[in-house]
């Protein structure tokens, strides 16, 4: 088996079984777990769902959908080893400057085990009801991206100051910091998605693409990191495979630059619908089949 990390999706678990499950996804050998960000289910929405055939959203409006940082903190009492990843946040919804003060804190409380997930939305209603302009998300996002830069550069609390055309501070501190930058990842399969993920992110993360389509995708990514002269940065290629089965179809991702694969192992193990114990039994026997191997 290659050397990838593995990352548990726990998305649309009900909230109260995910302290458990992290803690049995810690005790199995899983790196890491990844939280969604969605932060109301609007009952009318005026655009197609980017990641399912039919455009309809394939969960229920009363789903559990926590939100992942505050579930963070929670998960992060209960585990000592295992990181947390945000998949992903929707960035221009938020203050970056509040969000700055909620990552940092969090990035010290869980022992610097946080990563930062981070991408536009789809939804015109969340922009709309939180009284925000999706007109210039994408340009908000990068300077987003660059307050967080700023406030969050390592080394503990540093004076930081953002003069940008969507935001604008002059030199604050926040405290406390983490030791080491805070690493964000970069969501999206479009290709200013992509652009943004070379230029700015740390790491890219994918969405249910086909294991198929992944090569040419992450060859993409390889030319615009080139482009930008950072093909030599450390940086991770987090893929949610559709269409693998098998070890030797993760080996193919891996050799095609995926770094972390990011999974539900009961819809792995063909489990439609799962409920506690069929999620515990789903993340131990994934583990030892392909993780500890």
């Amino acid at each position: 088996m290659s050397d990838l990390n593995w990352t548990l999706s726990v998305g649309m678990v009900p909230t109260g079984d995910l302290p458990e499950l992290a803690r049995a996804a810690e005790a199995e050998g899983w790196d890491a777990i990844s939280l969604p960000d969605s932060v109301f289910f609007p009952e009318q929405v005026s655009a197609d769902y980017p990641y399912s055939g039919d455009g309809k959203r394939m969960w229920a409006p009363d789903t559990d959908m926590p939100d992942p940082l505050v579930t963070i903190a929670a998960l992060a009492a209960v585990t000592e080893r295992i990181r947390f990843r945000v998949s992903v946040l929707k960035l221009p919804l938020r203050d970056p400057l509040l969000l700055a003060k909620q990552v940092s804190t969090l990035a010290v409380l869980t022992g610097e085990r946080l990563e930062l997930g981070v991408g536009l939305s789809w939804m015109p209603e969340e922009f709309r009801f939180t009284g925000t302009e999706m007109r210039t998300r994408g340009a908000r996002t990068d300077e987003a991206i660059a307050v967080l830069r700023a406030v969050c550069p390592g080394e503990g609390p540093q004076w930081a100051e953002f003069h940008g055309q969507h935001y604008d501070f002059d030199r604050l501190i926040i405290s406390p910091a983490p030791q080491r930058p805070l690493p964000i990842l970069v969501g999206g399969h479009t290709e200013p998605a992509l652009r943004r993920a070379a230029r700015l992110g740390d790491g890219w993360i994918s969405a249910n693409l086909p294991a198929a389509d992944l090569p040419a995708v992450i060859a993409r990514l390889e030319e615009l990191r080139a482009e930008e002269g950072r093909a030599d940065v450390p940086f991770s290629v987090c893929v949610s495979p559709v269409g693998v089965d098998d070890a030797a179809g993760f080996d193919d991702l891996a050799a095609a630059g995926a770094t972390d694969v990011w999974l539900n192992p009961w819809r792995f193990h063909a489990h439609a619908v799962a409920d506690r114990e069929t999620r515990l039994e789903s993340v131990a026997r994934f583990a030892a089949e392909f993780i500890r191997r």
